[in-house]
């Protein structure tokens, strides 16, 4: 059977919905993977595309055997393709060994018995020939459940009706990306970023301190264009854990431009250089107040965006929470 291709719906960044309409809410864990439309001819074949309609197949092998779990029954499926981490969280980092790998069959086979990846399944848009985008999402939802899709690489998390300040505070509990907020009776609407889903993202802060910079360009020129940050270590040592290039008014990046000329040394002060092209360091003696929303699994703030300097902080007294990892 041919099938539509179909764009995957998009979500709206935004907050929970009002108490009052809570009822009217389904609610799912958002993941930290790569989104996928997944396509069953009913031949036992599976097929793959990016939110960008790149074709992906090739890159997870692993997931082949979908194929044949329907049988001669056709489906486009929504999902997202995670690589969990050795406690079952997704972890990007670890995913981004396995994107990239669709031209390299070999390769990708040999990667997936080291870094298998999971199909998370939260939709269905076309089965048995039939199209089901003007459904309401949770007659959607109860057709996807119906089929069972749960294998060695692949399942289908159920949703939660109502509840949705419990659900955001339990991602927020067990360390996961956030929540996604769908609408019951709403249709799916492919290529929309539609307000119908809301996705809200789990950001937390932390104090860090400022060891460097890099230049910025263009109208940045001759100001920061991002600062290197560092966390202290239980035995002292000034971790790096990212780049901050976002967050700054112009007039905040002028200022924060004057403190670092002042703070200027030809010595790098983090315990391993990091590997930022045309690197200025200064003392590491102003601290700053960061959002992100993860960590890599080498301890890099994901999504990192400055929220201020804190005056009020010295350098002994910001954040000293990273492991020692330097034995």
């Amino acid at each position: 059977m041919t099938l539509p291709l179909i764009s995957p719906m998009l979500a709206t960044p935004g907050t929970l919905p009002p108490a009052a309409q809570d009822a009217r809410w389904a609610y799912e864990t958002k993941q930290d993977g790569q989104r996928a439309v997944v396509y069953l001819a009913g031949d036992g074949t599976v097929g793959l595309r990016a939110r960008s309609g790149e074709d992906i197949t090739g890159a997870y092998p692993e997931l082949g055997a979908l194929g044949a779990v329907l049988g001669d029954t056709a489906a486009v499926l929504d999902g997202e393709v995670l690589a969990p981490d050795d406690e079952g969280r997704a972890d990007f980092q670890l995913l981004q060994s396995r994107m990239g790998l669709v031209g390299a069959p070999a390769r990708a086979a040999r990667m997936a018995a080291t870094v298998p990846v999971h199909l998370v399944l939260f939709d269905v848009l076309h089965l048995g020939g039939s199209p089901l985008l003007r459904l309401p999402y949770a007659e959607r939802r109860a057709r996807l459940a119906a089929l069972g899709l749960a294998g060695p690489f692949w399942s289908t998390p159920g949703a939660l009706v109502g509840h949705g300040r419990q659900a955001l505070e339990a991602t927020r509990a067990h360390g996961l990306e956030g929540l996604v907020c769908k609408r019951l009776d709403s249709r799916y609407e492919p290529g929309v970023r539609s307000r119908n889903w809301i996705k809200i993202r789990n950001m937390r802060t932390v104090d860090v301190l400022v060891g460097g910079w890099s230049p910025g360009r263009g109208r940045l020129t001759g100001l920061p264009g991002a600062v290197l940050v560092g966390q202290r270590t239980g035995a002292g040592a000034l971790r790096y854990v990212g780049s901050v290039g976002t967050g700054w008014s112009e007039a905040e990046r002028t200022e924060l431009a004057a403190l670092l000329r002042v703070a200027a040394t030809d010595v790098c002060p983090f315990d391993a250089v990091p590997a930022v092209s045309g690197a200025r360091w200064v003392v590491p003696r102003l601290v700053g107040e960061v959002r992100h929303s993860t960590r890599t699994r080498a301890g890099l703030l994901r999504q990192p965006s400055w929220l201020r300097l804190r005056p009020d902080l010295t350098p002994e007294e910001s954040a000293a929470d990273l492991p020692d990892t330097s034995a």
